[in-house]
């Protein structure tokens, strides 16, 4: 019998295809270098690029800041959180590597002489490229108050007229709309909307990239995804820490800025999206835009606002000394959203986010309605339970008839644990994804301007509520450190037609890391 060969599976052709790939002649400037965003996140993820071998040939990076310090120190620093616990020879040697690769320039944010002197270091690299082309991309690992001055001298002083340019932009986009739109107005002046990529770390997690895989590659998932069987859909985000001297930045910014407005609604919009035309970056985009645009402004009467108090022997967020005395911001908000078209009209999406929780945890809940009464009686609903950290997995809670002589019906569920069934693979950081995507100039995980708009237009009228634009300010209700939220969370849940099991407790399974 002749042998067969086994052609090619689960390929998507429209993802294969992408902008402009940086494969050569590339420069990586990373501006921030000695900040914490820097060297916890955009480093390591540089040099786990490098390490696997997918930084473009013969590349070097340039770290960038105000702090003066020699090559020694910039080093010690930019690879002060790169993991080798086993101290693995080969990772050593890789370290060892990746800071040949690397040189520093220190400079100010707001003048042309610095920028001049950054262009300098960056041609002097290039002279020993062979061919004439060059590209170069501008991270800016900084706080927003300098993103348009750092966008225009770079614009100016260090843009490259013989090659390809890109800009990656961190969160925060602005405050609220009218910021985010002067934001995004003072950029566009100097770049242009192909040469930028705004960064939400989210869009780069490996359950979040699943969601359309899951959503549009499965006959059975897309047949129950709408109105008719889905009961209502939470995201949410748990912290078991809360401000830890962080709260002056925090208190400006809140909750809901920091959490719901970009990462939970991002997830949102991929979990309820419309098919795409195709996997090509503006097709997702596009869908994604479209059902933000269903989404009307959040109602008062749909939030629910907590603030946690001191509790088993932690501080309360009024306790940290960098809080101000007597604020009233959130540190934990439940929103729900509701989307006004076809598929999703009546369908409750709760967007929980919250710190000094009792855990850490990112998931999706999907609760389906009840079966049609008459056969069964009080028997648990149908949930999906896509989880996104930790421990990457997808649980299906389903009905099953208890083992033996008896005939009832019991819960369990259908278990996809990644690092139980996906044993020799090694999931990159949400940070190695986008800047990859970047480097490829694959824009699909990247947050469009027109998205942002939508988002914002979401989410303003409740955090001008919340600031005191509109009167006094909202009061949060009060809990302790380490519980699960505010006592009236499970009556706001409740209200909106989520069930708890009935019958005999059901606890999803767990999975010990260090058993694995």
């Amino acid at each position: 019998m002749a042998s067969m060969t086994r052609t090619r599976s689960g390929t998507i052709p429209s993802m294969e295809t992408s902008g402009h790939g940086f494969t050569d002649n590339t420069i990586i400037v990373v501006f921030g270098a000695s900040g914490d965003l820097a060297k916890k996140k955009t480093y390591p993820a540089l040099f786990g690029l490098y390490r696997n071998g997918y930084l473009p040939k013969d590349v070097h990076i340039v770290g960038y800041a105000r702090t003066k310090m020699d090559e020694e120190e910039y080093h010690k620093r930019t690879t002060s959180y790169i993991k080798n616990p086993t101290n693995d020879p080969e990772v050593a040697t890789k370290i060892e590597e990746f800071k040949k690769l690397s040189s520093y320039v220190s400079g100010n944010y707001d003048n042309d002489p610095s920028f001049q002197n950054l262009a300098r270091h960056m041609e002097a690299i290039e002279k020993g490229y062979k061919t004439r082309g060059v590209n170069r991309l501008f991270y800016l690992a900084l706080p927003p108050s300098v993103f348009v001055p750092v966008a225009q001298h770079v614009k100016v002083c260090c843009y490259a007229t013989n090659g390809t340019n890109r800009i990656i932009v961190e969160k925060p986009f602005g405050k609220d709309l009218q910021s985010c739109r002067d934001l995004l107005s003072s950029l566009k002046q100097s770049w242009q909307e192909e040469e930028t990529y705004r960064i939400d770390h989210y869009l780069g997690k490996e359950m979040v990239k699943n969601l359309l895989v899951l959503r549009f590659a499965n006959v059975a998932m897309g047949a129950a995804w709408d109105k008719h069987s889905i009961s209502s859909v939470q995201i949410s985000f748990k912290e078991p820490f809360g401000t830890e001297g962080r709260g002056g930045y925090f208190d400006e910014f809140g909750i809901i800025r920091d959490i719901l407005q970009n990462h939970l609604l991002q997830v949102l919009s991929i979990l309820t999206m419309e098919r795409p035309v195709s996997f090509a970056s503006e097709d997702i985009r596009d869908e994604k835009v479209k059902v933000l645009r269903s989404i009307p402004p959040i109602k008062r009467e749909d939030v629910l606002l907590g603030q946690y108090v001191a509790a088993n022997g932690k501080p309360g967020y009024l306790d940290d000394d960098t809080v101000p005395k007597g604020s009233v911001c959130p540190t934990f908000a439940a929103t729900t959203l509701w989307i006004n078209n076809e598929r999703w009209e009546g369908v409750p999406f709760i967007l929980k986010a919250g710190k000094a929780l009792n855990e850490a945890k990112v998931e999706i809940r999907v609760q389906f309605k009840d079966v049609t009464s008459g056969i069964f009686k009080d028997i648990s609903r149908n949930e999906l339970v896509i989880r996104i950290q930790p421990s990457e997995a997808v649980y299906l809670k389903l009905n099953t008839k208890t083992p033996g002589y008896a005939f009832r019906a019991i819960p369990t569920e259908m278990d996809l644990t990644y690092k139980r069934r996906f044993t020799d693979t090694n999931i990159p950081e949400a940070y190695e994804a986008l800047i990859l995507d970047a480097i490829k100039g694959d824009h699909s995980n990247f947050v469009r301007d027109d998205e942002l708009d939508v988002a914002w237009k979401i989410f303003t009228p409740i955090l001008h509520w919340i600031d005191g634009r509109e009167g006094s300010r909202p009061k949060p209700s009060p809990y302790p450190y380490g519980s699960r939220g505010p006592k009236e969370l499970d009556s706001f849940i409740e209200k909106l037609g989520y069930k708890r099991g009935t019958g005999e407790d059901y606890s999803w399974p767990t999975t010990n890391v260090s058993n694995l």
